[in-house]
This record gives structure tokens, sequence and C-alpha cells, in this order.
């Protein structure tokens, strides 16, 4: 039998890697859609099988469609791997990693007792998504996002620090006020109960009973008004900041105008030549 050669194989890797990357070939397309249906039709599967009236009419449809579309991508991950340029790299790449989680959890459970909560993690097979319908375009502005987060780490730590000081010294005051005939067993129960009126979400479930807490908690849901901002506004203006392009701190020498694109030779607004 004539084994195939080198060449025919990085023929075939090739041909595989244009079908699956690309969208220009009607295969391609065709895979991308079958693709797509496929990653759907199994989010749903997961969801509606931890419905237990669905899970107890339903459970074994769902447990060999599951199967069966882990199969599936099993067989897509292995031609990925096959015909990837760079095969480590794909591996540990985000979407490598994704690809290997949305079957890892099936065959693990198959091995191991006790893993079965393991497989809500097939539900990461929705971030699949992204690469069929070719949204990697977004991820310049997702990393405009990661870059604010970034440079107003600092800022935003010290926020939320001082946040906890602020719910602890209301939880222990509101605790020495009310004390445990009003609910108020602990201080950390008292603390629990800052966080809920500060963020003014209100469960209802513990509130102060006396004039003076009742003043406490208005005062403590004034204060989550007035900061509850404060983040957003750090975070907007640090997002504000990456996004602004960069401009070279150059002068046009005939209309004075401070700030040019990176690599311009001529002013934008009078079109006078820069002394670059």
């Amino acid at each position: 039998m004539k084994q195939p050669t080198a060449e025919a194989i990085t023929h075939l890797r090739n041909r595989i890697h244009i079908i699956i990357e690309g969208t220009d070939t009607r295969l391609g397309k065709l895979f991308d859609i079958v693709l797509l249906i496929a990653i759907l039709a199994s989010v749903a599967i997961v969801m509606l099988d931890s419905v237990l009236y669905m899970r107890l009419q339903y459970g074994t449809l769902f447990f060999y469609a599951e199967w069966f579309f882990t199969i599936l991508f099993t067989i897509e991950y292995s031609l990925r791997l096959f015909s990837a340029p760079n095969r480590l790299r794909y591996v540990f790449s985000f979407f490598g990693i994704v690809d290997l989680l949305s079957v890892l959890p099936s065959y693990l459970s198959l091995m191991f007792v006790g893993v079965q909560y393991l497989l809500v993690i097939r539900i990461l097979r929705i971030l699949r998504i992204f690469r069929v319908l070719k949204l990697k375009a977004y991820m310049q502005q997702a990393g405009f996002l990661a870059s604010a987060l970034k440079t107003s780490q600092q800022k935003i730590t010290v926020f939320f620090l001082s946040l906890v000081l602020l719910v602890t010294i209301f939880g222990s005051v509101i605790y020495v006020v009310e004390g445990p005939e009003n609910g108020f067993t602990s201080i950390p129960l008292s603390i629990y109960w800052a966080v809920v009126t500060m963020t003014t979400v209100g469960y209802g479930d513990i509130s102060p009973k006396t004039p003076l807490g009742q003043a406490i908690a208005t005062m403590v849901m004034i204060t989550g008004y007035s900061i509850i901002a404060v983040p957003t506004g750090i975070f907007t203006s640090e997002l504000a900041r990456n996004m602004r392009p960069q401009l070279n701190p150059i002068t046009c020498p005939n209309c004075g105008k401070f700030g040019h694109a990176v690599g311009a030779t001529f002013c934008d607004r009078c079109g006078h030549a820069l002394h670059v």
C-alpha cells in the first residue's frame, strides 16, 4: 500500500485549514453554518437538561444528542489541531482551550465518579460563536476595555477598599444600635445588611426597627447612591484616554496647531509641512 508523502499531508492540512478557518469557499461557508447550528443546539440541550421535568421526560434523548455533539466537536477539535500551522500555539490559545473544554467534561464523566457537575462547563461552547461569526474584529474593542480596566486598577482598588471600610463601619454601628433583638445578631450579618442597603438591593430579610437605626439606614442608602457612579467614572475616564488617538507633540510652524497624528508630515489644519 502506497504511503502518503509529506507533500500530500501538507496539502491536506492546508486544505482543511482553508475550509475550517476561511469563509471564501463553499465548503468553508457550509462548515461554519453546520458548526453554528451544532453549537446552538448543544447549548440548548445543556440548558434544557438542567430543567428537572425536561430531564425526566427527555433524558435519554438528551444523553444521545449530547454524545453526538461531543463526538462531532471532538472530530472538529482534532481537525483544527491537525491543520493548525502552530499546534502548540493553538492548544494554549483562548479558543483552543474553549474547544477542549467543550468536549473534555463529557469524557471525564465516564472515567471519574462525581464530576457530573463539571458538565455545566459545556456551556462555554457558546463562546465558540465568536469564532464562527468571525467576531475577532471586535477583539480590538475588547482590548480597549481590558486596557482601561488595567490602567484604572489602582484607583478602583482604593475605591473598593474604602467601600469595605465604610460598610464595616456602618455594619458595626447598626449592630450596636439595633442589637440581636431586632435581627442584627452579629457584626458580619450587620455588614451584610449594610452591603445590601448601600447597593439599594433591599432584600428585606433584615431591617432596622428603631428610629435611630432607620436614620442610619437612610444615610447608608444616600451614601450608596452618591458613590455608585464613582467606579464607572474612573473606568470611563481611562477608556476615553485609551481610545483617544496617539498624537505627536509637534506644533505647526504656520498655524500653531499642537498635536498631529503619528507619522504625519503635513499639518491636518493648514497643510503646511511639519518639522518632524
